[in-house]
């Protein structure tokens, strides 16, 4: 079993040698030959001599060369002293090992040129280097035991050093197309703008050019808004049933169409009543919990909306939804404009965090302002105090509409109820506050503005 050097090996030594290997490999066995520094003192070998410069450059190394004059040197520990480091391994090393001989056997010192000199074997005191000290145990905390290991150490600082990638290939290989920029609201504004305007359009379409295609409109928002509430809810646990909720939904609207406001009442409790037996039938834990969730959809998406139909309705009924609408749409940019330049005493930091007081008071004057010029232009014989009043009345619906939706998001744990409209998010991220604003701007105006 091999393993890898550990970090500030020596060099030329060998990672099997068992003296470098952890406590569980390594034996009672010697170093290695060669890695343990010579031991002086009494029985040390006999120092050999060192033919001088003339005679090695003019022969063979080692071998002396005739009329060449004999030089003594120190022998080696003289020179060096004791051992000047820990020995690898941490063994101490064996005394009978420095009586082997070390010159090679093709070197054969002649007699006059060994010269031994007691002054020259006993090493002088500055000579003399600090004890012999045994290297510590093998640190495994400081070596990799696996080539695995390594490797991952060598990827992880070169991930540390380089920094997360911004680009991550998709599964062919090709890099993924990157995300389109988002404007100061966290939002792609162009796509934004471009789904807005398109709503608008449609909306205007289904009122001026035929009344009922309004119904149909208000029909399928109702049916998405159904499927993202149920979706959405899914996160808590509660499954409400969706297939009575959206056969529910459609029913409230056709009712509320042809047959007016009480028979909304009807197809409301009807709604919940096919909801029951649907989740009875089913036969699953967590009925009450369902059922709550149901309730909740029922009441918050189609109910609430089909109040629409009923405001669009009479034959000044376009006048009264545009009157709606543009207020909601006044009381939003009132109040952004207001937070933006004046905000700075929260309204709902733990429900809203950007929604201020100030802005509040910017979303009641512009819709106030506002409001009453519509319903004085659009409607007949509304005075303009009725006006500031309606104005008011749908800002404040408004946001209490769009704090109980992001209250809603917030205890769910969710940013937008989907994806489906870009730059927007879903269906009732757009209703949120227009769920509160039609069923009162429809007892208002039926208050100062009867129809017919």
């Amino acid at each position: 079993m091999s393993y890898l050097e550990p970090r500030g090996g020596h060099p030329g030594s060998r990672a099997s040698d068992p003296s470098d290997a952890p406590s569980p490999y390594a034996g009672d066995r010697p170093p290695a030959e060669g890695l343990t520094p010579p031991v002086t003192g009494p029985g040390a070998p006999a120092p050999r001599s060192v033919p001088p410069a003339g005679a090695q450059e003019g022969g063979p190394r080692g071998v002396p060369q005739p009329g060449a004059a004999p030089r003594s040197v120190p022998p080696a520990a003289a020179q060096a002293g004791p051992p000047t480091g820990p020995v690898r391994g941490g063994h101490q090393p064996d005394a009978s090992w420095a009586h082997q001989p070390t010159a090679p056997h093709w070197v054969t010192p002649s007699p006059e040129h060994v010269t031994p000199s007691p002054e020259h074997v006993t090493p002088s005191p500055e000579h003399t280097d600090p004890p012999f000290v045994p290297e510590p145990a093998w640190a495994a905390p400081t070596a990799a035991t696996s080539t695995s290991q390594a490797e991952w150490e060598l990827t992880t600082a070169e991930t540390a050093r380089r920094g997360p990638g911004k680009r991550r290939a998709g599964r062919d290989g090709r890099p993924a197309p990157q995300k389109q920029q988002a404007g100061r609201a966290g939002r792609n504004l162009p796509a934004a703008i471009a789904v807005g305007a398109s709503l608008v359009l449609v909306v205007l379409a289904s009122m001026l050019v035929w009344k009922p295609a309004f119904l149909g409109v208000i029909a399928l928002a109702s049916g998405v808004g159904i499927w993202e509430m149920v979706r959405a809810l899914k996160v808590t646990g509660a499954r409400p049933p969706l297939v009575p909720l959206v056969g529910g939904g459609l029913l409230m609207t056709g009712l509320a169409w042809y047959e007016g406001p009480d028979a909304l009442e009807i197809g409301l409790l009807a709604t919940l009543l096919a909801a029951l037996v649907w989740r009875f039938s089913e036969h699953k834990v967590g009925f009450r919990r369902d059922m709550a969730a149901a309730a909740l959809i029922a009441v918050y998406v189609p109910f609430l909306l089909s109040f629409g139909v009923l405001l669009v309705k009479p034959d000044d009924g376009p006048g009264r939804v545009l009157c709606t609408l543009l207020a909601v749409v006044l009381s939003d940019t009132g109040g952004y404009a207001a937070g933006v330049f004046f905000g700075k005493h929260p309204m709902a930091p733990r429900i809203s965090p950007k929604k201020s007081w100030e802005g509040f008071a910017g979303s009641v004057t512009a819709a106030a302002v506002g409001g009453a010029l519509l319903v004085y232009f659009l409607l007949d014989d509304v005075p303009f105090y009725w006006g500031l009043l309606f104005g008011a009345v749908i800002s404040v619906a408004a946001v209490v509409g769009d704090l109980a939706e992001s209250m809603l998001k917030r205890d769910i744990g969710i940013k937008d109820m989907s994806n489906l409209l870009p730059g927007h998010g879903g269906v009732m991220d757009r209703l949120d506050s227009i769920l509160f604003a039609v069923p009162a701007a429809y007892l208002l105006l039926s208050l100062i503005a009867p129809p017919g």
